[in-house]
């Protein structure tokens, strides 16, 4: 893989790369948030690893910066905070994923696998269609009548899954599997991913297309109930 770490402190970003080298990956690094936003918006990258507390900008402003500039690369964010709040507040930017300081190196690795795993998967559809929702497969947007929609690696994950399998439900497990694979997180992160789906795709329009089935988990359903397949 091609990394971009963007990390001030010396010492963590050393250990990081002496590790990453050993195993074969190439990586790019900066020591600010701006370095490390004008590098990952000049050259592509497969994952890239970003820490929140940053000099110049922030990893919450490089992220969301990221995302308006339309780069989709996976982004994995490492934090000394391990509240709710600020882990939600990464994935409301624009992370794909999260660590928290400090953390085992082979978990780092397999997080970054498995984001990279899930940006190369390879899909004969160029397009997902379910109503007026329109997922567009190669530029991960997303469309509802005449409004487009950037998704992050993660919410397009989730949204593949459920216009693939519409009107039919998608278990919470498979949603889970089909995000994290064999690291789950340890608090209920995909309610807060599917809670910013709806703020993008359902809360402007009068009909909701995501529904909850309680202790079982969601799926997409048409206002006047008739439920085409995607095509």
């Amino acid at each position: 893989m091609k990394l971009l770490l963007v990390e001030d402190n010396e010492d963590i970003a050393g250990i990081i790369f002496d590790f990453f080298e050993i195993h074969g990956h190439q990586l790019d690094y900066a020591r600010n948030g701006e370095q490390g936003f004008d590098l990952a918006r000049k050259q592509p990258y497969d994952v890239i690893i970003l820490d929140v507390m940053l000099p110049r900008l922030s990893g919450m402003d490089v992220a969301a910066k990221l995302r308006e500039e339309g780069v989709d690369t996976p982004i994995l964010m490492l934090t000394a905070r391990d509240q709710n709040t600020d882990i939600l507040e990464g994935f409301s930017s624009g992370a794909d994923d999260y660590l928290v300081k400090p953390f085992d190196l082979n978990i780092l690795e397999a997080r970054l696998n498995a984001l990279h795993r899930r940006r190369q998967g390879v899909t004969a559809k160029k397009r997902l269609q379910f109503g007026d929702l329109e997922l567009d497969i190669s530029s991960h947007m997303l469309t509802r009548k005449n409004c487009k929609f950037a998704l992050n690696q993660t919410l397009f994950n989730i949204m593949k899954l459920l216009l693939s399998r519409a009107p039919d439900t998608v278990t919470r497990e498979e949603l889970i599997s089909e995000i994290w694979h064999d690291n789950e997180p340890d608090t209920d992160i995909l309610r807060s991913h599917i809670y910013q789906l709806r703020n993008k795709i359902d809360k402007p329009f009068e009909h909701a297309y995501i529904r909850t089935i309680p202790k079982v988990g969601y799926q997409l359903v048409e206002k006047n109930g008739n439920e085409p397949r995607p095509r």
